[in-house]
């Protein structure tokens, strides 16, 4: 299991001075929608500048139509991240024409697709989506695995179950991990590191635990002790 920072905070400056403290230690970086909108490229080769061996997790949840989300997975191609992801309700036929497109790639970014964001509870998951979490996240998941995709963002409580339905190398992504604890905020479905390790889960994503403390760099050697 690795370790995912995400880097939320109100500035560049101030996410790469986070970045600053913790480079030392073998974290992805996850770079979001309002960091890459304020930020854009810049952010990225700054990011590779202060640690030119960082992996990048580019967080945009592509979801559009099949060839304009394929014209954006390739423009991504150009920025030297090494994964990003999509929506899963965009579609297997537009998650096909990603992975199409990225074919005449010699090498490519792992490509993931959102299944139930974490901030859903169950009552405005189903006025959406008219289904459960649960069933509706491994129906997203078995669509994704056969469009060809590398894995998943998906709740704790749904990694397990999908990669019985797929594989145990279909990759699992959860966000709303709280390691030690922490309230969860806007998330709904939170879980500890223990209960991720328990459901097989391949990367966790950390945010508020880690940038919100006064020694990040001691909280992230303290995440990775439990992985």
């Amino acid at each position: 299991m690795e370790l995912c920072v995400a880097l939320d905070l109100p500035t560049m400056e101030e996410n790469l001075a986070l970045v600053e403290k913790i480079k030392a230690y073998p974290v992805w970086l996850k770079v979001g929608l309002r960091a890459y909108i304020r930020d854009g490229e810049p952010f990225i080769k700054a990011l590779k500048k202060i640690n030119p061996e960082c992996k990048i997790f580019l967080d945009l949840k592509l979801y559009d139509i099949p060839n304009t989300m394929a014209d954006a997975a390739e423009s991504i191609m150009g920025l030297g991240v090494d994964m990003f992801n999509v929506h899963a309700s965009a579609g297997k036929k537009a998650m096909t024409t990603v992975m199409q497109r990225l074919e005449k790639f010699e090498s490519r970014p792992l490509v993931l697709a959102v299944t139930a964001l974490t901030s859903f509870d169950e009552a405005e998951f189903g006025s959406v989506y008219g289904e459960k979490i649960a069933l509706k996240a491994d129906q997203f998941a078995k669509d994704t695995y056969e469009a060809g995709l590398d894995g998943v963002v998906c709740s704790v409580f749904e990694s397990a179950s999908i990669k019985s339905l797929t594989s145990d190398a279909f990759l699992t992504l959860t966000p709303g991990i709280r390691p030690f604890g922490e309230a969860a905020g806007d998330q709904q479905r939170v879980a500890t590191v223990e209960l991720a390790h328990q459901e097989k889960v391949d990367f966790i994503v950390v945010g508020r635990p880690i940038y919100q403390a006064e020694d990040p760099a001691s909280v992230v050697a303290k995440i990775l002790e439990k992985l």
